[in-house]
C-alpha cells in the first residue's frame, strides 16, 4: 500500500516531458520501442518506486524481476532514509558548520563560517596565506553554490567580503591537498570515497564505498559531470570502470589516461576506521554516506550526508550480473 502511495504522489510531481525524453534515449541503448520503455518504467514506479531516472541509471529495461527487487530506487532509499535518520538531529549533517564542529577531530583544515557578525578583519586574517579556500552554502547538496577562490581573487579583503555579503550565510574552507595517488587519477578535483555506513537492526558497519572522481572540473561530484567506481571493501582497490550519470563508461581516465580497475585507494583501511568511530557520533541518525578526502598523510572528513544520494549507488556499470546494492543493506536492515 505504502509503494502505491509513493507511486500516485510521483505521478502529479512527474515532469512527463523528460520521461518521455528518456525513453528516447533508451531506445537507442536498449532497441526496444518508446511504447514498451515507457509502461515498463510505469511498472517499476509500482512495483519498485522507481523512477524514470532510476530506471535509466540502472538499466532496468535489461534486468529481471529480482535484479530490480535489488536496485536501491529513489523510494527505497527515502524509505531507509526516514526509518534509520532521526530527521531532529539531521541538522548536524546538514549545517556544514555543524559538521565541521561536530566531528572536528577528523575535518583535519581549518575553516571559518561566514555571517553578517563576521568582521572585514577576520576574513582576512582566515584568507592570508592561503593559495586557494572554498565557499560553501551552509546547507546544500549537488555542490550547488560551492565556488573556489585563489589568492589573488581573495588579495581584495574588502572586495572579497562584499562578494561573500551577496551570497548570504557560507562556510569558507581550506583547501585539501589530495594525496598524489588520487591527484595522478585527476588533478582538478579533490576525488573523494564515499563510505556509507549503518546503525542497523541486523548489525551495524560499511554498506558500500565508491570513489568518486572528477572530469576536468573543481569538482568530483556525479552531477557536475563527475564518474564512480565501485571500491571494494577489503582490498581498497577500485575493482569496476568508472561510471557517470549520463551513462558513460570509462575503463580510463578520459583526461589523464589512468587506469581505473585494481587502482589502489590510499590509507583506505584507516578511510573505514573513521567512519565507523563517526558513525557513533550521532547514533540517531544511523544511515550516512560520508565524503572522505585521502590526503598526504591520511583520511579526513569533507562531509556526512544524513540523506545520501542513491544515484551513484545504481550506476549498472558497477553490477555487471544486475545484483544491485540492496543485497549489501540486507545484511543490516530489511528492505
Amino acid at each position: 500500500m505504502a509503494s502505491i502511495r509513493y507511486f500516485i504522489n510521483r505521478l502529479g510531481k512527474m515532469d512527463w516531458g523528460k520521461m518521455w525524453d528518456t525513453t528516447k534515449t533508451l531506445q537507442q541503448r536498449s532497441g526496444k520501442s518508446r511504447p514498451w520503455l515507457l509502461a515498463d518504467m510505469l511498472r517499476c514506479g509500482v512495483k519498485y518506486n522507481a523512477g524514470y531516472m532510476d530506471y535509466k541509471i540502472a538499466d532496468m529495461y535489461r534486468l529481471n524481476d529480482a535484479q530490480r527487487r535489488s536496485t536501491i530506487t529513489r523510494g527505497i532509499s527515502n524509505d531507509i532514509v526516514r526509518r534509520m535518520n532521526d530527521k531532529a538531529y539531521w541538522h548536524f549533517f546538514d549545517d556544514k558548520s555543524q559538521f565541521n564542529a561536530g566531528f572536528s577531530r577528523w575535518v583535519g583544515r581549518d575553516w571559518l563560517l561566514f555571517n553578517k557578525d563576521t568582521s572585514k578583519e577576520s576574513l582576512a586574517a582566515f584568507a592570508a596565506g592561503k593559495p586557494s579556500v572554498f565557499v560553501k552554502p551552509l546547507e546544500g547538496s549537488s555542490g550547488v553554490g560551492v565556488a573556489k577562490y585563489s589568492m589573488e581573487e581573495m588579495a581584495d579583503a574588502g572586495a572579497f567580503y562584499d562578494t561573500l555579503r551577496k551570497g548570504g550565510d557560507s562556510i569558507l574552507e581550506e583547501t585539501v591537498v589530495q594525496h598524489e595517488e588520487m591527484a595522478r587519477l585527476c588533478p582538478t578535483s579533490v576525488n573523494t570515497v564515499r563510505i556509507a555506513t549503518l546503525l542497523g537492526d541486523k548489525g551495524e558497519g560499511i554498506v558500500y564505498a565508491f570513489l568518486r572522481i572528477g572530469n576536468g572540473k573543481v569538482m568530483d561530484n556525479v552531477d557536475c559531470g563527475g564518474m564512480a567506481c565501485r571500491v571494494d571493501l577489503d582490498s581498497g582497490k577500485l575493482t569496476t570502470p568508472a561510471a557517470d550519470k549520463a551513462g558513460n563508461v570509462y575503463e580510463n581516465h578520459p583526461i589523464t589516461g589512468v587506469a581505473f580497475r585494481g587502482f589502489q585507494v590510499p590509507y583506505f583501511e584507516e578511510a573505514k576506521a573513521m567512519c565507523l568511530a563517526a558513525m557513533k557520533v550521532v547514533p540517531q541518525v544511523r544511515y550516512v554516506a560520508w565524503d572522505v578526502a585521502i590526503t598526504p598523510t591520511g583520511p579526513c572528513f569533507i562531509e556526512g550526508n544524513s540523506f545520501p544520494s542513491h544515484a551513484v549507488p545504481q550506476f549498472s556499470a558497477h553490477y555487471p550480473d544486475g545484483m544491485g546494492i540492496l543485497t549489501e543493506f540486507r545484511k543490516y536492515i530489511d528492505c
